[in-house]
């Protein structure tokens, strides 16, 4: 059975002890200690399960994405759970003044759109960097917010398996329910009434034991891709209580684009 933790609880059973990378000062705490507060009042963070995120070393964070809000939502868990958030980020967004600074400062992981070969590049350099500092990072497998109708989960981007598989980390699922409720898909905030209930659960590593060494395969990728896929679904289909869709949406079957705002 899930452990439960509520944000609000001083002491969590199935908490991970903070990590050092959180225990350090760092910029992370006045970022925290201006954001904890105004997220807390917005919606009530449950989680179940936390104890399956590390509490040391490299791993890769997938989650669900359905509301703008979601990172937020992810961020707070993952400190909650005595790691610091880190995400995924366009690596134009670096060379730009002062927001680059706070990027670097805080550990993000520039993502690169150029070619096949400097992508690759770039993600090796990402993934030993990982390693080297024993960090985390929050990679959204979709690429954006579903586009299946009912907010399930829809294929997923090989993005965050290949990242893992470069450097043998761990890919950790995790499913929050919650949020399209504060900000739904496309909607305005809804400030009333406040601290909406939002429930996270997070997953066993997902076992791409088969897929070691496929780095480079795109079909590999694409499978391995599937299975982290598979496992967010069932990990929101327990916190919505009603089974997934027995196949994930494809935006291309349904004339849509994979990426950027969905219009009605």
């Amino acid at each position: 059975m899930p452990t439960s933790t509520s944000s609000d609880s001083p002491v969590a059973t199935d908490r991970p002890r903070a990590s050092a990378e959180k225990t350090r000062p760092s910029v992370f705490w006045p970022l925290a200690g201006l954001l904890v507060p105004l997220l807390s009042l917005l919606f009530k963070l449950e989680i179940e399960d936390g104890g399956k995120l590390p509490r040391d070393g490299a791993y890769v964070l997938a989650p669900n994405h359905m509301s703008e809000i979601d990172p937020l939502v992810v961020a707070l868990a993952v400190w909650r759970l005595g790691r610091a958030p880190r995400f995924m980020a366009k690596e134009s967004l670096f060379r730009v003044p002062v927001l680059g600074g706070v990027l670097r400062a805080t550990g993000m992981v520039p993502v690169a759109r150029t070619t096949s070969a400097a992508a690759a590049r770039a993600t090796l350099e990402a993934s030993e960097t990982l390693v080297a500092h024993g960090r985390g990072v929050i990679v959204y497998p979709e690429g954006s917010l579903t586009r299946e109708p009912n907010l399930w989960p829809m294929r997923g981007k090989t993005g965050a398996v290949r990242l893992a598989l470069a450097g043998g980390i761990p890919v950790i699922p995790m499913a929050h329910w919650g949020s399209q409720q504060v900000l739904p898909r496309y909607g305005k905030l809804k400030l009333w009434p406040l601290r909406r209930r939002v429930r996270v659960i997070v997953g066993d590593p997902v076992d791409l034991s088969a897929y070691a060494g496929s780095a480079s395969s795109q079909t590999a990728l694409v499978e391995a891709t599937d299975a982290v896929m598979a496992d967010i679904s069932s990990l929101l289909s327990q916190l919505r209580g009603e089974p997934a869709p027995a196949q994930r949406w494809n935006p291309a079957d349904h004339g849509q684009k994979e990426t950027g705002r969905l219009e009605p």
